[in-house]
């Protein structure tokens, strides 16, 4: 259906609706295709462009109420922004800064770094909260989203303490307000070896009495979670890799993903080089 696309498509959502299509790629765009009839003659007929990020768009999610059935769309990149769009138009709404926050903490190394990838993001089901994965960061952003007023502002930052701590998926499900995390390595003694994942709980996704600290979001230690550490086991399997072969790949993986979504700078003369050399050029009259 998008096989004629020209870039690298790095997140692809469905509509609440099911009117629309939307892809985030390598070039900062965010495209808003609408759903064509019969699919598989392609999705040709463009709503609108979300144009506004600076670096690759990493994620995409929608954000709905019942005031607002329709729904706006989140995006997070690698500039370290979260931003808010409307989705027939492309109009930017609002830009939340992560980058400012995600420095306040100590990356993985020990290390800060001045413009870290969102990696990934999630809406809670009322619309009111967005969760932010971010490159390097060794916790959780949570910011507000207020649609009556268009914009994204910083709530909380919940650390995530000891292990390995790369977040690669965010979800959350049904009204329980738990918010689940897949991250790096296992250290649940369930095997010789660790797992490849480690599942993480937050509690208090959602939105509380501006009095009240009762349901602040709050990492749950494994003994919390809902069924324990026997559905951490189920989740998380068991795979023959120990930390020291896991971080080494980790850090591999993140090389190759920051090679391939991190458009590379060419001087003028290389770029009429690199034309003239193209192969897709060769062997045309």
């Amino acid at each position: 259906m998008l096989s004629h696309y020209c870039s690298i498509i790095t997140s692809l959502e469905f509509s609440p609706d099911g009117k629309y299509v939307v892809s985030a790629d390598r070039d900062f765009k965010i495209r808003v295709t609408v759903f064509p009839k019969k699919p598989l003659d392609g999705a040709h007929e463009i709503q609108s462009f979300c144009l506004g990020h600076t670096e690759f768009v990493s994620c995409l999610a929608f954000v709905c109420t019942q005031e607002y059935p329709q729904g706006f769309l989140v995006s997070g990149s690698g500039d370290s922004t979260v931003r808010l769009w409307d989705i027939p138009s492309g109009s930017l709404l609002n830009t939340c800064e992560i980058g400012e926050k995600a420095g306040l903490l100590e990356s993985n190394d020990g290390e800060t770094e001045c413009c870290s990838a969102v990696t990934d993001l999630c809406t809670s089901l009322d619309g009111s909260l967005v969760a932010v994965a971010v490159q390097s960061l060794q916790g959780i952003v949570i910011l507000n989203c207020d649609l009556s007023s268009r914009t994204l502002s910083h709530a909380k930052v919940v650390s995530i303490c000891g292990g390995t701590f790369i977040p690669t998926s965010l979800r959350t499900c049904s009204a329980t307000g738990l918010l689940w995390m897949v991250t790096g390595v296992s250290d649940l003694h369930v095997s010789e070896h660790p797992s490849l994942a480690r599942v993480r709980v937050i509690s208090g996704f959602r939105k509380s009495n501006p009095d009240s600290h009762q349901h602040e979001p709050l990492l749950l230690e494994d003994n919390e979670i809902p069924a324990g550490t026997k559905l951490l086991e189920k989740l998380q399997g068991s795979l023959s890799y120990s930390e020291e072969d896991f971080l080494a790949a980790a850090e591999a993986v993140k090389k190759a993903m920051s090679n391939l979504l991190i458009k590379k700078q060419y001087s003028a003369e290389n770029r009429e080089f690199r034309k003239r050399t193209r192969n897709d050029k060769k062997g045309k009259p």
